[in-house]
């Protein structure tokens, strides 16, 4: 019989610096989620006693108009965010790594919307969107501009779009960049010997060399736009009549102030499982065309 192996000084130091991480994780993040779980298969209101109801708030779901909407929002909220964010931060981050003599200053510049908290951001526009593009539209007689996209019941979510991209878009970027910097140089000199130009440089060299970047950023960008919450907050608090209400706000609105907690924890489920049956698809898609590059 073979004696156990003792533990060393360095494996114990591992485990005191981790065994704190983990149970501060388990405590504010998989005990939560397991609580909601729980919770889904109540009527509880969030406040007092409630009752098991088994899976009738998972079928009150698909029978929810209003869910349903939240839904349709935000898919398109986030399709259309994850598209504009990864062009424009591929863009951003070929401009950030050309030969310019104030890139460092624009790098600084342009990452400070990410500095800045999605409520202070989403402010601020809410007052840009609300009295200083009106103010120009009626001085410059323009009458598309003289009231304020928020009030718009079919044009609101594109100002939230708005606010959502500009504040995501650095992040991006700063993969984009790290991506751009492990592409040996003699690649590109291999493609001018060869007279490819622009457009071909970057769709067969550049980006192939940018997957696993595209990858990443393409799951955590769908992950980001799906969970919209402090923008729509800030600017619209899911108006006008409810176009603009995400599937959070909706969670957060109704769950906890609208007395039906129980409900829109299984609605807080369903949305996990959406989340992660997205995430995992995108990366299958993307390690596929990795593999065919």
């Amino acid at each position: 019989m073979k004696k156990r192996k003792s533990m060393n000084h360095k494996d114990r130091t591992f485990l005191l610096m981790i065994l704190p991480i983990v149970a501060i994780f388990f405590l504010f993040n998989t005990l939560p989620l397991i609580r909601g779980a729980v919770y889904s298969f109540t009527n509880y209101k969030g406040y007092g006693s409630y009752d098991w109801v088994g899976i009738r708030n998972y079928i009150d779901l698909f029978t929810d108009i209003r869910v349903g909407k939240s839904y349709l929002f935000t898919f398109k909220y986030a399709v259309s965010g994850m598209i504009l964010v990864n062009v424009i931060s591929i863009m951003l981050a070929l401009a950030l790594t050309a030969k310019i003599r104030i890139k460092s200053t624009l790098r600084g510049i342009y990452f400070l919307p990410n500095i800045l908290g999605g409520l202070i951001v989403g402010y601020i526009f809410s007052f840009i969107f609300t009295y200083i593009i009106p103010s120009i539209g009626t001085a410059l007689n323009i009458g598309w501009m003289q009231n304020s996209i928020l009030a718009s019941e079919r044009y609101a979510w594109i100002g939230v779009l708005i606010v959502g991209v500009w504040q995501a878009v650095a992040m991006n970027t700063i993969i984009y960049i790290s991506g751009l910097q492990t592409i040996p140089a003699e690649i590109y000199e291999a493609g001018m010997i060869d007279g490819a130009g622009a457009w071909k440089t970057f769709s067969s060299l550049t980006l192939p060399m940018l997957m696993p970047f595209v990858s990443i950023n393409l799951v955590v960008s769908t992950k980001n736009m799906l969970m919209v919450f402090d923008q729509i907050v800030s600017l619209t608090k899911g108006g006008p009549a409810q176009s603009t209400e995400s599937i959070s706000y909706l969670i957060y609105r109704n769950g906890m102030g609208g007395g039906q907690f129980g409900f829109q924890s299984a609605n807080a489920v369903i949305f996990f499982i959406v989340i992660v049956a997205i995430s995992l698809c995108q990366m299958w898609m993307t390690n596929k065309r990795e593999e065919q590059l």
